[in-house]
């Protein structure tokens, strides 16, 4: 029987490897046009699986966002299981950005549709909402961890309206984003104990969010598992700022850039070499280089 190797584990030496950069393949409606494809199902395709075939070598891992698969219902779902595939067969890490999140029965269901063995929309790693209870995202880091998947968990977001629900303060005192980080560090103690470089539950982190984190007394360095920073290139985000706002943590940012890396598309070489130069900058502005 093979060993199961912890997502965490494997998320770190990618980082190593590639440096901390994932690629977010988003085919928005514009971008997919700019490439001179057409805006549906075999546009959808080419975009996904071509940018995979170029990035996948320079990055530690890619993200597609569910939403611009589903809206093409069960033919882009179809082109999203194909690009879980493709990463798989491919050896790079993919984040299935889902944003899951529902109580009992349902939480079961979208924790085996996203994390479960088998099933064909099971990246290595999904993000979710805690917003129904950090304690209901319990059947989805179980599965997760018998699984060697991840999770990812919505703390600190930089969208303006997120401050209204993460910075809100619980009957305690405590603000709800440093209340999920608390959680899921508790949660990383055994996956820690038992030999992984990050733990199984990491949090999605805004990589504009400044000083956030102090602010609201979120103890990111404690929760030992992976920080995804969305909002590199056009949201504003720069490699050279993730160490101001991140501190001591800095070393499990996985910093995600989407649409100023696919810009360099449609040229395959134009496209690997952007991802290239990011990862190398992020490298650096994280001690990696």
């Amino acid at each position: 029987m093979s060993t199961i190797v912890p997502f965490g584990t494997r998320l770190a030496d990618a980082m190593d490897s590639h440096g901390p950069l994932c690629v977010g393949i988003d085919p928005h409606p514009g971008l997919v046009r700019e490439w001179g494809l057409p805006d549906g199902v075999a546009g959808l395709r080419e975009f996904a699986l071509r940018t995979l075939e170029a990035v996948g070598p320079h990055v530690a891992a890619v993200k597609p966002q569910a939403a611009f698969y589903e809206r093409w219902g069960s033919a882009g779902f179809a082109v999203l299981e194909e690009l879980i595939a493709g990463c798989r067969a491919a050896g790079v890490l993919c984040i299935v950005d889902a944003k899951r999140g529902d109580i009992g029965s349902t939480m079961n269901g979208y924790a085996d549709a996203f994390l479960g063995k088998d099933s064909p929309l099971a990246g290595d790693c999904v993000t979710l909402s805690p917003y129904l209870g950090y304690g209901s995202l319990a059947p989805a880091i179980a599965e997760a961890r018998a699984t060697g998947r991840g999770v990812l968990v919505l703390a600190l977001t930089s969208n303006p309206e997120g401050a209204e629900v993460q910075h809100a303060r619980t009957a305690a005192g405590t603000s709800v984003a440093a209340a999920i980080a608390a959680h899921a560090s508790a949660d990383n103690a055994q996956d820690l104990a038992g030999g992984a470089r990050l733990g199984t539950v990491g949090l999605v982190t805004g990589a504009t969010i400044g000083s956030a984190p102090t602010d609201v007394g979120a103890d990111l360095a404690a929760v030992r598992g992976p920080l995804l920073a969305p909002g590199l290139g056009e949201q504003g985000g720069r490699p050279e700022d993730l160490e101001a706002t991140f501190g001591a943590a800095v070393g499990a940012v996985l910093a995600s850039a989407s649409r100023s890396v696919l810009r360099a598309g449609p040229d395959p070489a134009a496209l690997g070499e952007a991802a290239r130069r990011l990862a190398a900058e992020l490298a650096a502005a994280t001690g990696r280089a």
